[in-house]
């Protein structure tokens, strides 16, 4: 598992200098920028998912091996690597994350079948940085489906605990383990029926279980460890009131943290007191936006993250808040965010890029107030030659205002342009936002305007938007698609006879939907690891719909009653009518949408009209690890575009340049 003869990435690269983009002149004035080849686009930092250490001595990175994804810790100050491990080339890398200064954990992902069905096994493993020694966490369970659910980890590292789910069948458990090589192992809750959800407190004490069950949220709660779990009845007399969702148990009381609709639908942070079922305080929420998520640290809030048009956060100590504008000020024209802190804020990973800059990693020492830039995200892009998105909004057909981002192509005149409608994945409660896109970057250089709509059901915009998405996979939420098309030609933006559909995992699948539903719409459609079977991915991976909806994804999809229909939307059952181009794409080392979804779709498709053309990445997942594979998808959708919805021809010495 050591691969040996690795050099420490954590050097100063000679990057560009970020500057402030000069202000553009009117689109019809502006001269074309460069041809960007596809492969700059595909080029990736050589290192990802940075971390430090809690002491902040040293810095972790994931890296694209030969054969397998790489883990390397390097000292800081000297730059060396301590350790490097390779991962099983059968497995996928979920995340990893720093317990002390000596131990990492990580998850690992396997595709595997339970009695016929596909399912995705995951598993945890010890590594000590001391020795190097690997240890295969709960080893006396030879597969199971959850089996990386932390809910808990000691203080002092010592142990974890787990909410582990045997098979698709069963109801989680909840299981200790020391963290040392042969650690014990014990089970401190049993499975109880119809609890698919385990809170502890802050001193490792299970104190809750939630599951839905006939579209009631119940909840289980006892006061202390030595007291029953009883069913204190759900928290929301009706689910349509809004989201709700335990963060942390205070021990020794019965008050903690969650997050939950207010009054205006907005999801915000509150102190809330489990025992009466009733907020105690708000913490904080923002008249606007949704709370995504919130750091606590030493059991207090630290920081809430929402998504306004662009990533926002609320700090809640003024001292980290006046640090992080010092950054934004020092690092001018541009978005900055802290990726990894140590413990006692000695050292910190900043990012700094927008959505026309790929960006640039930062090693930032506060007391020495020094910046060491550590990598380029995009090394290869020029970012001068880069569009720049722009929020728009439109009226959906049912009056629902709908919220995206339009990226014009630079040096074209805004005005019957060839249009690209790229849906995001998820779909629930994930959104589009103002960041950089490779994708969008591509099509934007080539003469294509991209339209990105967050149709219902997508995240940050409340709960009574995030409710409209009950049910309507296929249905209200590719109406919002089709919309977006219509608001675009409205506009004048976009020409009708040349609109496609592109998008990668849900969006993936709505672009299959929509040359399936509305061939008269659009000319052609392009699917990288599209969903195609719902009934089947949602058996294979109830996790796919996100953390946030996990616990209810039923509910979500299957509509509030649980009648909705997913065969009547799922786009293999049609595939045999297919009568627009359709580029169908997947890597065949996908865990989270497996090869099967293009396989059933692939063959179903091969007697229409229209036969798909088609691209299989070997040895690619869900997205991209590695450059050649990028680029093998970027070459072919650019290719596939420009036979089946050609842009405008780019000017001569655009092209050649893209030569030199």
């Amino acid at each position: 598992m050591l691969a040996a003869g690795l050099v420490s990435a954590a050097v100063t690269a000679g990057a560009q200098e970020a500057a402030p983009a000069p202000a553009a002149a009117p689109a019809e004035r502006e001269a074309p920028p460069p041809f960007i080849p596809a492969s700059k686009f595909a080029g990736r930092p050589s290192f990802w998912d940075t971390r430090l250490s809690p002491g902040g001595s040293l810095f972790s990175f994931v890296r694209q091996g030969a054969d397998a994804v790489q883990l390397i810790v390097t000292d800081i100050a000297s730059g060396q690597v301590v350790r490097a491990w390779a991962t099983d080339p059968a497995d996928e890398l979920e995340w990893y994350r720093w317990v002390t200064d000596d131990k990492l954990l990580l998850s690992v992902s396997t595709p595997g079948s339970f009695f016929g069905e596909e399912v995705r096994f995951t598993r945890m493993i010890l590594v000590e940085i001391g020795t190097g020694e690997l240890t295969r966490l709960f080893s006396r369970f030879e597969e199971v489906v959850e089996g990386d659910n932390v809910i808990h980890i000691a203080e002092d590292g010592s142990y974890i605990l787990v909410s582990i789910q045997k098979s698709i069948y069963d109801y989680p458990s909840v299981m200790r383990h020391d963290l040392a090589p042969r650690g014990k192992i014990t089970t401190v809750q049993s499975p109880r029926e119809g609890v698919w959800n385990w809170v502890a407190d802050d001193k490792g004490v299970v104190r809750m279980g939630t599951g839905w069950n006939r579209g009631k949220l119940n909840v289980y709660y006892r006061p202390d460890g030595a007291s029953e779990l009883a069913l204190i009845a759900r928290m929301k007399e009706d689910d349509k009131e809004g989201y709700w969702d335990a963060l942390q148990v205070i021990g020794g009381s019965d008050e903690g943290y969650v997050l939950s609709a207010g009054e205006n639908g907005r999801v915000g942070l509150r102190r809330f007191n489990f025992a009466r079922r009733e907020a105690v305080e708000t913490i904080y929420e923002h008249p606007e936006w949704d709370i995504d998520s919130v750091t606590l640290k030493q059991g207090k809030p630290f920081a809430a993250f929402y998504t306004a048009d662009r990533d926002e956060v609320h700090w809640f100590d003024p001292a980290i808040a006046k640090e992080h504008r010092a950054l934004q000020k020092a690092l001018g024209d541009t978005e900055v965010w802290v990726v990894s802190r140590a413990e006692n804020n000695a050292k910190m990973l900043v990012y700094a890029g927008n959505e026309s800059d790929p960006g640039v990693l930062y090693l930032f020492d506060p007391v020495a107030k020094s910046l060491k830039e550590i990598s380029q995200y995009r090394p290869e892009v020029d970012f001068q030659a880069l569009a720049r998105p722009k929020p728009i909004q439109y009226t959906a057909r049912d009056g629902t205002v709908i919220r995206g981002y339009l990226t014009l192509p630079r040096g074209r005149a805004a005005k019957g342009l060839p249009l690209i409608l790229m849906p995001h994945g998820g779909p629930y409660g994930i959104r589009d936002k103002l960041e950089y896109n490779d994708e969008v970057q591509l099509l934007a250089n080539r003469g294509y305007a991209v339209l990105q709509p967050n149709f219902r059901g997508s995240g940050g915009y409340g709960g009574d938007f995030f409710e409209k998405g009950e049910g309507q996979i296929g249905r209200a939420m590719q109406d919002d698609i089709d919309d977006a098309m219509d608001w675009a030609v409205k506009e004048g933006i976009a020409d009708p006879a040349r609109v496609c559909v592109v998008g990668g995992s849900y969006g993936g699948y709505a672009a299959l939907w929509a040359v399936l539903r509305n061939p008269e719409r659009y000319r052609c459609a392009a699917s990288w690891a599209g969903v195609t079977d719902w009934a089947k991915l949602l058996r294979y991976d109830r996790r796919y719909l996100t953390k946030r909806v996990n616990k209810w994804w039923s509910a979500r999809v299957r509509g509030e009653d649980g009648t909705a229909n997913l065969d009547a939307v799922s786009a293999y059952r049609t595939a045999g009518q297919l009568s627009r181009p359709v580029l169908l794409a997947h890597g065949t080392k996908d865990q989270r949408v497996p090869l099967s979804q293009y396989n059933i779709f692939e063959k179903a498709a091969r007697t229409a009209p229209v036969p798909p053309q088609t691209l299989v990445i070997k040895g690619e997942g869900h997205s991209f690890s590695k450059p050649e594979n990028a680029q093998a998808w970027f070459e072919a959708l650019e290719g596939f575009l420009a036979k089946h919805n050609p842009a405008d021809g780019a000017p001569a010495a655009q092209v050649a340049a893209a030569g030199e």
